[in-house]
């Protein structure tokens, strides 16, 4: 693993490398993820791909502030992102707001952005649903991890969670500016990525986290009937947190995903 920064879209942007002889795969973690809670699941999937996880702005190392968060300028970060390592269309894996990204992403700039694979998006927006977990889950443990806090304290949020994975997220939480994650929060409900879906001409699979309440039956439905080229796999004892609650079947998953978006791009 290699960590370093470079300047896109006018900030600072931090990244960890997981060098791998695969094609080149960018993810974008989900709203209170820094990239360095990845190193699990970025290791392994270096098998197959050379691993780009980005901390998202307002998170981890990457530059915060008095920023705009909102979901357009986080997937021209992407975009940028891409364009200033060079890459040819990467692969892009989104997990959760990080999958909301990602789709934004293709829509703007499909001359930068390859295949999706989208883990769990909240398929909240205007008029549907509200996003299951309330604000206050954030808000509170993110103070808890401003004012510092043991693995132990974090397990009241993250009872499933491993003691590394524990210490990880009680280490890292505090770099998670309050403002960047309220204002994803918010996007939950107020952006419509479905009316983006329609017009994403690469090739897509969904990873649905089958104990979750996040996407439903009806939502993939209503989701293939926008896109009917998506790929659907669910990933069963799992929820929303898909790799940390099951990372065997997260990894299958993508590969599973892989070898349908090779042969897809061979039609």
């Amino acid at each position: 693993m290699i960590g370093f920064n470079l300047q896109a879209n006018g900030i600072r942007q931090h990244l960890l490398r997981f060098e791998g002889n695969g094609p080149p795969l960018i993810v974008i973690p989900g709203i209170t993820s820094p990239a360095i809670s990845w190193d699990f699941i970025a290791d392994p999937l270096s098998d197959w791909f050379d691993v780009y996880v980005l901390d998202v702005r307002g998170r981890g190392l990457s530059q915060g502030g008095d920023l705009d968060y909102s979901l357009d300028v986080l997937a021209a970060d992407v975009i940028e992102v891409v364009m200033a390592l060079g890459l040819s269309r990467p692969r892009v894996l989104g997990h959760s707001m990080g999958a909301r990204v990602a789709i934004r992403a293709s829509v703007q700039a499909p001359y930068a952005i390859g295949d999706l694979i989208l883990v769990d998006p909240p398929v909240s927006g205007p008029g549907r649903r509200p996003y299951p977990s309330p604000w206050s889950w954030y808000e509170d443990s993110i103070r808890l991890a401003e004012r510092g806090c043991s693995a132990e304290e974090m397990k009241d949020y993250c009872p499933s969670w491993s003691d590394s994975q524990l210490a990880c997220r009680a280490e890292w939480l505090h770099t998670c500016d309050l403002e960047a994650i309220r204002t994803a929060y918010d996007g939950f409900h107020t952006d419509d990525i479905h009316k983006d879906l329609p017009d994403i001409t690469a090739s897509m699979c969904l990873m649905v986290a089958a104990d979750a309440p996040v996407i439903e039956t009806t939502d993939i439905e209503e989701i293939l009937s926008l896109n009917p080229t998506i790929n659907v796999k669910v990933v069963e004892k799992a929820g929303h947190m898909i790799p940390w609650d099951n990372l065997e079947g997260f990894l299958s998953a993508v590969e599973s995903c892989q070898f349908h978006l090779v042969q897809k791009n061979k039609e």
